[in-house]
């Protein structure tokens, strides 16, 4: 007769109370490994943190002239690593996009490159803002020529002439026979603006004169640059810390007898280039706080060296 073997393990049974011990130690278990971890990796973020820079306590936003957008650019930097809590933005457009802005009290600086007009005094005046402007540098108009041209000098009436087409043909002025091709920035640019109300109407505030129609009008100062320096026709203007050697610059003069001087920081700051101009910065009232400091340092040496440096002229040598 087989003799059958019992091979079954025998099952171990917990009462309900014993059972709920070990639930509670495991809970307990799982909740202290869980908050050990949130605190180191709270230790970890607070040591990550201590190594990030400083959140910006100021900002200024800062509008305006193309001529200066590389200077602003320039300042705004050097500034920003001296004081590391301001942060501020500049943008071109132009000095009327500059004064515009200021005129709806979205910007804290307008930047121009020609004095605001009293249409625009008004326009702020009546949104209760007093633009007060700050002269912080200052730059030459350079008129501009492809390398190939043989023209070396012109009188500014000359010029007047070019610009209004009455002068059309390069031999009229002592170059070869071509006809000229006219450059000019944009009608919301200082630099047009100036350009036109000191140069084509030779500062007389009754004239009338205006830019001849066929003028190209070119966004950008560097696209006078590129245009001038492509067309052999081509005659241009720009500030003078945009003018490269690929350019000819005119030596101008304010009537025949001369002199016929070339734009440069010596003949800025003594008068004798006859197409010169201040460059402006406009805030909201008398400047105060973090603005005010901004502006004293752009106007001391730490920020007319910038000026110097994009061959602008600094206003502290030119008195």
């Amino acid at each position: 007769m087989a003799v059958l073997m019992d091979f079954s393990i025998p099952l171990i049974w917990f009462s309900e109370s014993v059972l709920c011990v070990i639930i509670l130690a495991v809970i307990r278990r799982v909740v202290l490994l869980t908050v050990v971890t949130l605190l180191l990796s709270a230790c970890a973020a607070s040591s990550t943190s201590t190594e990030e820079p400083a959140t910006a306590h100021y900002s200024i936003q800062n509008v305006g002239s193309d001529t200066m957008v590389n200077l602003a650019l320039a300042w705004a930097e050097a500034f920003q690593d001296e004081h590391p809590d301001t942060r501020i933005a500049v943008t071109g457009g132009g000095s009327g996009t500059g004064f515009a802005a200021l005129i709806n009290g979205t910007i804290d600086i307008a930047n121009a490159s020609r004095q605001i007009k009293k249409e625009e005094i008004d326009r702020a005046e009546a949104n209760k803002i007093t633009p007060v402007e700050h002269v912080v540098a200052r730059d030459a108009i350079a008129v501009i020529v492809h390398p190939s041209n043989s023209v070396e000098r012109l009188t500014l009436a000359q010029i007047s002439d070019i610009y209004t087409g009455k002068i059309t043909n390069w031999k009229l002025v002592g170059g070869e026979d071509r006809p000229i091709v006219l450059l000019s920035r944009e009608s919301n640019s200082g630099t047009h603006v100036f350009f036109l109300e000191q140069v084509i109407r030779l500062g007389d505030s009754k004239s009338k004169a205006l830019f001849a129609p066929d003028t190209l009008l070119l966004p950008s100062s560097e696209g006078i640059m590129a245009e001038t320096q492509q067309n052999p026709n081509a005659i241009g203007y720009d500030g003078l810390g945009y003018v490269t050697p690929a350019v000819k610059k005119i030596a101008v003069a304010r009537d025949a007898k001369g002199p016929f001087v070339l734009p440069g920081i010596e003949s800025v700051n003594n008068k004798t280039y006859p197409i010169a101009r201040d460059l402006y910065m406009y805030t909201v009232g008398r400047p105060t706080g973090q603005i005010a400091k901004y502006l004293e340092w752009i106007t001391n040496p730490a920020g007319q060296k910038i000026v110097a440096e994009l061959g602008f002229v600094p206003i502290d040598s030119s008195k």
